[in-house]
């Protein structure tokens, strides 16, 4: 098979198209024939070296969806979706032409969502279901502040608030764009500016005073004061991430006294068969329409793995596909 391939840490020009061994299932496995794989911003880490645990050398690439072709016989022909912490990173990954992953990892995709749908959702989700539901225990009638709501994650956080009945308060430097996951989902939006403060005092205008029950931080670092300056008493404050700075500073007799909680969640900590656990959950929500993944905007061959990676890194709008038996599309849609 042909698959992406890095030896050595750095910027996407360490990519390689290789040629590798055909996986073949055993017992336990699958073989999944790759449609879509999108490149994570934590992809784009991965191969730098930011992220603990790389073994090289790796196939990159998190999330994915595509057809079973090799293992159980009752799986054979299903289109699957899937993320893990552990794909890219210890075991090979899905910016390649197949990928074998645990046979507990299969998870039908919903057939409402395409390929190229389906592989933008995993990393996403899963940390924001993580975060949000499993972990801040966010339940109906409460309010939550999403910084970042614009992203990728934010979005996705959004729409699982709203599905749980929380009000949703979004914080970001611009407004959910049309066609984004979280447009239209946002009770309230506050511009998010360097001043604490502001940002703090936004959130209490539009929740009585109170602040948010639940705040989920998808920046963090940089928004850390005002995600913890926006919080109601014994409110919980969900961060996934470290911007700018990797530490900040807390005022600790207002955290006790507030009786607040600091909780952090990783997405790396979920391998692929936990992640298809949470995605399986997600599905019937997709199936609805109730759920939607971030546009996808630019779209690659595994022959111009490399640029689907440094637009990434240039921060393009919308999500960045590769579709593995494609030719090179140089980063434009299919007509």
């Amino acid at each position: 098979m042909r698959a992406l391939r890095f030896d050595r840490f750095g910027g996407p020009d360490v990519l390689r198209v290789a040629e590798l061994p055909d996986p073949v299932a055993d017992g336990g496995t699958a073989v999944i024939a790759v449609r879509a794989a999108s490149v994570n911003p934590s992809d784009l880490k991965n191969i730098a070296g930011a992220m603990e645990g790389t073994v090289l050398p790796r196939v990159p690439g998190r999330d994915f969806a595509g057809v079973v072709v090799d293992g159980p016989p009752e799986w054979r022909g299903t289109e699957v979706w899937g993320t893990g912490g552990d794909v890219g990173f210890t075991l090979d990954g899905s910016h390649a032409e197949y990928l074998r992953v645990p046979v507990g990892a299969l998870a039908r995709k919903p057939a409402r969502l395409s390929f190229e749908e389906a592989s933008a959702v995993g990393v996403n989700f899963v940390i924001g279901w993580l975060g949000a539901v499993e972990i801040a225990q966010l339940g109906p009638g409460e309010n939550v502040a999403v910084f970042g709501v614009s992203g990728g994650v934010g979005g996705a956080v959004a729409q699982i608030a709203r599905a749980l009945g929380a009000r949703v308060l979004g914080v970001d430097r611009v407004a959910p764009a049309d066609g984004t996951p979280a447009a239209g989902i946002v009770d309230e939006f506050v511009p998010f500016t360097e001043d604490p403060a502001e940002v703090a005092e936004a959130l209490l205008g539009h929740t009585g005073g109170r602040g948010a029950e639940v705040v989920y931080d998808a920046v963090g670092g940089v928004t850390t004061a005002a995600a913890l300056a926006g919080l109601a008493q014994r409110g919980r404050l969900v961060v996934i991430s470290a911007v700018g700075t990797p530490t900040v500073e807390i005022n600790l007799p207002d955290f006790y006294h507030r009786e607040a909680r600091l909780l952090g969640a990783d997405s790396r900590k979920l391998d692929v068969t936990e992640s298809a656990e949470r995605l399986t959950r997600l599905t019937p929500y997709f199936e609805r329409g109730e759920f939607r993944p971030l546009p996808v905007a630019h779209r690659f061959g595994l022959d111009d793995g490399a640029g689907a990676y440094a637009a990434v890194a240039d921060g393009v709008p919308g999500r960045v596909v590769i579709l593995p038996d494609s030719q090179p599309l140089n980063g434009k849609a299919k007509s």
